[in-house]
């Protein structure tokens, strides 16, 4: 593995999380397959952490137009304390951050609509959450090049 760190990009949902991985250059994001949300789900998303070399972790902060909570936000909240202490108990330094996610999943419908594929795949709820995923962290991954 060479030094080149990456980030991921999560989109948080009760019954499954969508992944996105940026390339070394923190430039793109490129989608993942989604995991289940169970018992096994944080030592799956430490095999990625580890196998990708990932240095941040970008997870979707889902909230309404008016910047209140929506009724996910908590368990959103809760998800990210989960994997911070289950990082620190093994050993594994990453940071993490929220990021707001208005429209993400209405873009990545919008998206899979024009994209060609079969009806039966574009309702799999799996490509949203990977599609949505990949727009968190790749609108992520410009707003910080366009800070600097």
């Amino acid at each position: 593995m060479n030094g080149e760190t990456k980030y991921l990009g999560i989109d948080f949902g009760l019954k499954r999380i969508g992944i996105s991985v940026s390339d070394g250059t923190k430039s793109y994001a490129f989608q993942r397959d989604y995991l289940i949300n169970d018992a096994g789900l944080m030592k799956s998303l430490l095999a990625i952490i580890r196998t990708e070399n990932i240095e941040r972790i970008i997870i979707g902060y889902p909230t309404k137009f008016s910047s209140e909570k929506t009724h996910i936000t908590d368990d959103v909240e809760k998800f990210s304390s989960t994997l911070k202490e289950f990082l620190a108990k093994e050993s594994t330094a990453c940071e993490t951050e929220f990021f707001d996610e208005r429209l993400t999943s209405s873009l990545a419908q919008y998206n899979l609509s024009s994209s060609g594929l079969s009806r039966k795949k574009r309702r799999d709820k799996g490509n949203i959450d990977t599609i949505s995923a990949q727009i968190i962290l790749q609108d992520y991954l410009d707003y910080k090049k366009n800070k600097k």
